[in-house]
């Protein structure tokens, strides 16, 4: 694509090791988790029954932009110190968005993979920030990104050292007002010819609804994607942040249920 240099001059598949999960080869990576970091209670009862289900990177919020200034805003640095703590216990890897590029120290210090929000996506000196550490960075689409504007965004990343990024489809916005956004599911294969990029898709944000999350992750296993990241909660209805789009545990066992002989049939697998 024209005035690219970096996206898209490697197609060779970048591999993507993190504690013992390997993000683009041929297991299906699930991280899954919290929108926000509430309680110990609350996180670590999550992460206890995610890592029974196989997960290996747990997800979860401490720095949470909202639209409003009046929603839960998340625990900051008591939330990164929560994130470590439990994922020290169980043993999984932790992701988490980093804000602002006086903070990626901070975060890097204990996140595995720092995620970039999709109000960030053309943050650019927080982009800049990103590539200058040796952690792999999650890139989430912008909120009305074209896919020219999203590896653009990638490309800062790279010409500033760090070639360890996994996309991150959240859906865009469009005229469709029912669902939260619109789920791209093509941008998968798109990306998968023109980049070297691992690919994941997030159906918790791109919908908003939880009914939706089971369809859209199936499309989007069936159709390549190299992993899920999915919002789960032990009580939906009292969560701080994004409760309506969330599963119980016990409804995210049933996905991963559902979704495996999707996963075998296109040579993926799964824990």
């Amino acid at each position: 694509m024209k005035g690219l240099k970096l996206a898209v001059e490697n197609k060779a598949k970048n591999i993507i090791k993190v504690k013992d999960a390997v993000i683009g080869g041929s297991e299906l990576v699930l991280m899954a988790g919290p929108c926000a970091v509430e309680s110990k209670e609350q996180l670590l009862l999550t992460a206890q029954a995610l890592k029974e289900l196989g997960v290996k990177i747990l997800r979860g919020g401490a720095f949470k932009p909202r639209t409003s200034p009046y929603s839960f805003l998340g625990l900051g640095q008591q939330g990164l110190e929560l994130l470590k703590e439990v994922a020290d216990d169980t043993g999984m890897a932790v992701v988490t968005e980093v804000m602002d590029p006086n903070e990626v120290q901070l975060v890097a210090e204990y996140a595995d993979i720092l995620q970039i929000g999709s109000r960030n996506m053309q943050n650019f000196p927080l982009l800049q920030a990103v590539g200058k550490i040796n952690k792999p960075i999650l890139l989430k689409r912008g909120l009305a990104a074209t896919l020219s504007e999203w590896l653009f965004a990638a490309e800062y990343i790279l010409a500033a050292g760090n070639n360890q990024i996994i996309l991150c489809e959240r859906g865009i916005r469009t005229f469709e007002t029912y669902t939260r956004n619109t789920v791209d599911l093509s941008i998968v294969p798109i990306i998968q010819s023109k980049t070297s990029f691992p690919i994941i898709v997030d159906p918790s944000h791109a919908t908003g609804i939880r009914e939706l999350v089971l369809p859209v992750s199936k499309g989007a296993v069936a159709i390549g994607a190299d992993g899920l990241m999915i919002e789960v909660h032990p009580n939906p209805a009292e969560a701080l942040c994004d409760g309506e789009q969330s599963l119980t545990p016990t409804e995210f066992a049933e996905l991963l249920k559902e979704i495996k002989p999707i996963c075998a049939a296109v040579g993926k697998t799964i824990s």
